[in-house]
């Protein structure tokens, strides 16, 4: 009898035909599923017949309770090489086996300055004006050249985006709690002294952090009001970097140009969410790491985390 693998969250229909799953296809029964399980009790029982799961970034956390409800499981595949979401203990005592693949910071980056000039640019408005007999020009942009881009977080997507920005002509700044001036003199990016400083003085703030304690609720209602009026905010990173509730204020009230946001507390977002109707918003549903080359790294090396496992070898641990 054949072994069942579900992917789980494959909204767009494409894990099984974006890669050869040929290759375990003797032996393993593959189900994906298109909708998200939003609790603990629907994942249960929708993998309870499921030996193999493979997950998606950390868009579903396997925690010691659920891991304890799925005795069939034998093998836990995440895309990337790090997930905060995964009781690595716990699946050890479980006996399952976690496996990781390969992930490029390619296309968070080129989804941040989509949002960044889009923002800057009206495209959203000007595009919809124009397709529905609107105004010819309603918006003036904001520029990039000689603007001051400002970065939280320097790492591997962080110092990307900066050489972007330099080419855009910005002058870029960047603060994380670790940040050294050697290595922001290296990016070629000025090291802001503080994280105020940083948010009083730039143009454009774009996050780049890993969340965790240090940086959960980093930027709350006293940091944002730190914002000039006509500065812009990207979130690429974590949702909870910023507090939800006093963003929603600060579009609403007009205390900053504008948000692009592409992480939620809550995903996939509720259809009654307030994020959905916020003015001065550019809001994408988690898009970041989602493109061709990546679903082909994902899930092809997901077939060879597979492929490994039967030949009881399996590549690319986690935990």
């Amino acid at each position: 009898m054949r072994l069942r693998c579900a992917v789980l969250d494959d909204f767009q229909q494409v894990a099984t035909e974006i890669a050869d799953w040929s290759s375990v296809a003797d032996q393993v029964e593959t189900v994906s599923f298109p909708e998200h399980f939003a609790s603990e009790d629907e994942l249960a029982a929708a993998l309870a017949e499921f030996d193999i799961v493979v997950t998606l970034r950390e868009r579903v956390p396997f925690p010691a309770s659920l891991l304890t409800r799925l005795p069939r499981l034998k093998l836990l595949i995440a895309s990337g090489m790090r997930n905060s979401v995964i009781d690595y203990a716990a699946a050890e005592a479980n006996g399952v086996t976690v496996c990781g693949t390969a992930s490029s910071s390619t296309p968070p980056v080129e989804l941040t300055w989509a949002l960044l000039l889009g923002l800057a640019r009206g495209i959203v408005e000007e595009s919809s004006a124009l397709r529905s007999g609107g105004p010819w020009q309603q918006t003036v942009g904001a520029d990039l050249h000689g603007r001051r881009l400002g970065l939280l977080g320097l790492g591997k997507i962080g110092s990307r985006v900066a050489h972007v920005g330099l080419a855009f002509g910005m002058h870029v700044s960047a603060w994380s709690q670790n940040l050294t001036k050697e290595y922001a003199d290296e990016v070629g990016v000025e090291l802001a002294q503080s994280k105020e400083e940083l948010l009083a003085g730039s143009d454009f703030v774009s996050i780049h952090l890993a969340l965790g304690d240090r940086t959960r609720g980093l930027l709350g209602p006293a940091e944002l009001a730190l914002l000039k009026p006509t500065a812009y905010l990207i979130n690429t990173s974590r949702a909870a970097i910023v507090d939800q509730d006093a963003l929603l204020a600060a579009l609403r009230e007009g205390r900053i140009a504008g948000a692009g946001l592409d992480v939620f507390d809550v995903e996939p977002l509720p259809a009654d969410h307030p994020l959905r109707t916020a003015p001065r918003l550019l809001a994408t549903p988690h898009l970041g790491y989602v493109s061709r080359a990546n679903y082909e790294t994902y899930y092809g090396q997901a077939v060879e985390d597979i492929r490994a496992f039967l030949d009881g070898e399996p590549v690319r641990r986690l935990g």
